[in-house]
């Protein structure tokens, strides 16, 4: 499958010079902001004066005494690398967007010879006076990160099928992507490029390194097998209501925004589309705006669902004067329908779910539903993480699941009473604790009825290993039932006792 990778590298300080033409010529360090800031980017420039990323803006400018300070705009630079990966669709249909300036077309099927290809990526660039302005890169390859390692090392390569280890072969540690610790580690082994990481033995490397190393070795070697994955294209409907009056009242309201979402509605389903984000403004008297982004659990074009997630989402917002016009943009168009299963009477109903997280989010503030996840980790506090719960995660029934869910006669009956306790993490809590006998006996004023343990937690010896930082857990830990029937974990970490965690 032949890949184009077009890069502008440095990318964020090439949009900071575009924005300010006096940087030109100079080194550049871009900042995420000016008070107690870190350096995000530097130019090769700046990179030869000693300037890395992840200095505070302090360092940076102490190690290069000549390079402006830029502040880096997020918002800026996605709006920019939006209009680069439109107008690489002249090039070609399926484009991956890697990312602010790095960029992926798959050219399987399009006429002509691999120049061809990178002379039609530059003169899609070539079209927009700012994007011409990018000092962007272009290569192409058999595989994405062949493509990507030809386009940092030089614009116009071009690599065939079965060069792909020799060309990646010389290139150095970096092109990988790995941060400086490991580098430093692989640097002790001997292993300076990736001609020697792909000639060590696969699995006392990856044993060695973890399981990340797996992927490093293939990369070495010249092999990626990660599928170009193509963005949606970007196709939005957009419904005004404006010069119709005001909105004094909340009904007079809702009533424009209905009418409003019935016109979208129609324009998505007419296209044979479905709607997953819905982006609302509301424009006052007094010049006041309010933007409001909400996703919908399944796309869909329904009048109603839209309705009513626009509605839950709107219970939030305080208006101080009436509302003079109304906006409303339909995006994520995706097509066809949503997947339905044949029995569906256990099914959660993604649309409810949906409208419930828009009123949380209305009335505690966005991120206020989580959900936990189970992540790898050696102690039993990091192997949980929480992030948001999103309706469109929704488990739907399957006929297996059905199958799977039937139930099954129990061979004794006192069994199927028996219940499971559910261990819950808490942010470690200081607590006084009385011993008595060498046990635990109070908890402030409480007394304890019951206790198990202690289980000892020693990770002196396994620190480095585990990286904490020079301070290895070392504690005592107890289940306890307290007398008024809550059953906690507590632990004594250097004399002192915490309350980890409560079992429901």
């Amino acid at each position: 499958m032949p890949v184009l990778c077009a890069l502008v590298p440095a990318y964020r300080v090439a949009v900071a010079r575009i924005a300010d033409p006096t940087l030109a010529g100079l080194p550049v360090i871009v900042a995420d902001r000016r008070e107690r800031g870190h350096a995000i980017a530097v130019c090769p420039d700046a990179y030869d004066l000693g300037a890395r990323a992840g200095m505070t803006i302090v360092q940076a400018a102490a190690c290069a005494r000549e390079a402006a300070i830029a502040i880096d705009v997020p918002a800026r630079n996605r709006e920019l690398w939006e209009r680069a990966l439109d107008a690489l669709d002249a090039a070609s249909p399926l484009v991956e967007d890697g990312g602010d300036g790095v960029a992926y077309l798959e050219m399987r099927g399009i006429a002509g010879a691999e120049s061809a290809w990178l002379d039609s990526v530059r003169d899609a660039f070539a079209s927009d006076a700012t994007l011409a302005a990018l000092p962007f890169a272009v290569a192409c390859a058999p595989n994405k990160f062949v493509a990507r390692a030809a386009a940092l090392a030089r614009d116009g390569n071009i690599v065939f099928a079965g060069d792909e280890r020799a060309f990646v072969a010389p290139l150095p540690l970096r092109f990988l992507d790995l941060d400086r610790a490991t580098i430093e580690r692989l640097e002790l082994f001997g292993v300076s490029n990736l001609r020697t990481l792909a000639a060590l033995p696969h699995g006392p490397f990856v044993r060695r390194f973890g399981s990340r190393a797996h992927r490093w070795h293939a990369l070495a070697g010249g092999v990626d097998e990660t599928p170009l994955v193509p963005r949606p294209r970007r196709i939005t409907i957009d419904r005004s209501l404006f010069g119709e009056g005001t909105a004094d009242r909340e009904d007079q309201l809702l009533f424009a925004l209905r009418t409003l979402v019935a016109r979208v509605a129609e324009d998505v389903a007419y296209l044979g589309k479905r709607c997953g984000e819905l982006r609302l403004e509301l424009e006052c008297e007094d010049s006041e705006r309010h933007a409001l982004a909400t996703t919908l659990a399944q796309p869909t074009s329904q009048t109603a669902t839209m309705f009513d997630l626009l509605r839950a989402r709107l219970e939030g917002v305080v208006l101080r004067s009436p509302v003079t016009g109304l906006r409303l943009v339909a995006e994520r168009l995706e097509e066809g329908g949503a997947e339905l299963s044949l029995f569906a009477g256990r099914d959660p109903d993604p649309e409810i779910v949906g409208i419930a997280l828009a009123r949380l989010e209305a009335a505690l503030g966005p991120r206020s539903a989580l959900r936990a996840t189970v992540v790898p980790g050696n102690r039993y506090e990091a192997r949980v993480a929480y992030e948001p719960f999103e309706a469109g995660r929704v488990v739907r029934t399957t006929r297996a699941a059905l199958a799977s869910a039937t139930p099954r006669p129990v061979a004794n009956p006192a069994q199927s009473e028996t219940g499971t306790l559910a261990y819950r993490v808490l942010v470690p809590q200081a607590i006084d604790v009385r011993i008595k006998a060498g046990r635990p006996a109070f908890v402030g004023a409480r007394a304890i009825l019951e206790v198990a343990g202690p289980w000892r937690v020693d990770e002196a010896w396994w620190a480095e290993a585990l990286d904490t930082g020079g301070h290895p857990l070392a504690h005592d830990a107890y289940d306890v039932l307290l007398d008024d029937g809550n059953l906690w974990r507590i632990v004594c970490e250097r004399g002192r006792w915490f309350c980890c965690g409560t079992y429901d």
